[in-house]
């Protein structure tokens, strides 16, 4: 029992340890695509970074001070209601980044890498910060700003968070204008505020993608064991096959995209003989899994 406990709490030290692995890489992606690529080139990338950057456009601040101050009010709001575990990665990945916007602008200070390619920076620069924030997510953090929002949100409706962030910034975006007097540069925040969006939901469906397995074997107690082991439950079906008319016990799982191949090793390793059926599925949502959200309706509200 207490060898199980101990086994448990490396798992989970390892699995924190992970995320916070992620959420750095994250926001070093998330740097070097504001600071290289679309800071030089007058590009909003929204959110909390495009109002530093418009204040560093307008007035010199520099950008990891406004990023900073105004990240501390919403940090606040971030304890309050999506709490302490969300916030505390949070509130490291606003650490970091703002420690590496320092190092990365010191590092390309002077180094132009697609110059007078001002589309091509756009699409890089949006990519890399679309695929930091996203790497952020799966990984319960956040680079705070619009995206604690949009967790917010995402927390009570089921609206996807790259639709979300898209809505939120596009005013920003637009109030570029009003320092850059560019709508040629407007239309490119735009085109970055797509991109970002569009990487966010790829990398977020990816991290949450589930599949089911239907399996059959004699070596079925044993494969439903070595399953369970991973923390995936194994659901035992009744089934008479037509032709033989012999019973035959069905496994049915649920698992993370990311299993496959442990559970595919799995059953090679005790049965290679086994009957094995595998299909993605769209979403699963309970235990183990996403939290089912139902949007509720008016009138539903006002009667309870």
């Amino acid at each position: 029992m207490a060898n199980s406990s101990l086994s448990t709490s490396r798992e989970k030290i390892l699995h924190e340890c992970k995320d916070y692995l992620l959420i750095a890489f994250g926001m070093i992606l998330y740097g070097i695509g504001w600071t290289v690529f679309l800071l030089p080139n007058k590009i909003t990338v929204g959110g909390l970074p495009g109002i530093a950057s418009i204040v560093y456009w307008a007035a010199g601040l520099p950008i990891q001070v406004t990023y900073f101050c105004i990240n501390f009010i919403l940090l606040i709001l971030s304890v309050k209601i999506l709490g302490w575990k969300f916030s505390v990665k949070t509130i490291f990945a606003v650490f970091t980044l703002t420690f590496f916007l320092l190092v990365i602008q010191q590092l390309f200070d002077g180094i132009s890498f697609v110059k007078d390619e001002v589309f091509m920076s756009c699409v890089l620069g949006a990519t890399l910060c679309g695929s930091g924030i996203g790497i952020a997510f799966s990984a319960n953090g956040s680079s705070g700003g619009t995206d604690i929002i949009a967790a917010i949100i995402n927390k009570y409706h089921d609206v996807s968070l790259g639709r979300i962030i898209m809505i939120l910034n596009m005013t920003i975006v637009t109030c570029s204008y009003f320092v850059l007097k560019d709508w040629g540069q407007v239309v490119y925040g735009y085109v970055t505020l797509y991109v970002v969006s569009f990487v966010i939901d790829k990398i977020m469906s990816f991290s949450r993608s589930s599949v089911q397995f239907f399996i059959i074997s004699q070596k079925y107690e044993e494969i439903g064991k070595a399953i369970n082991a991973l923390h995936r439950g194994v659901t035992m079906l009744d089934a008479k096959g037509l032709y033989t008319g012999n019973p035959q016990k069905v496994m049915f799982v649920l698992a993370k995209g990311s299993q496959s191949n442990a559970i595919f090793r799995i059953i090679h390793d005790i049965d290679p003989k086994a009957f094995v059926s595998q299909s993605a599925v769209i979403g699963v949502f309970g235990e183990g899994f996403d939290t089912l959200k139902v949007g509720r309706s008016k009138k539903s509200s006002i009667e309870s």
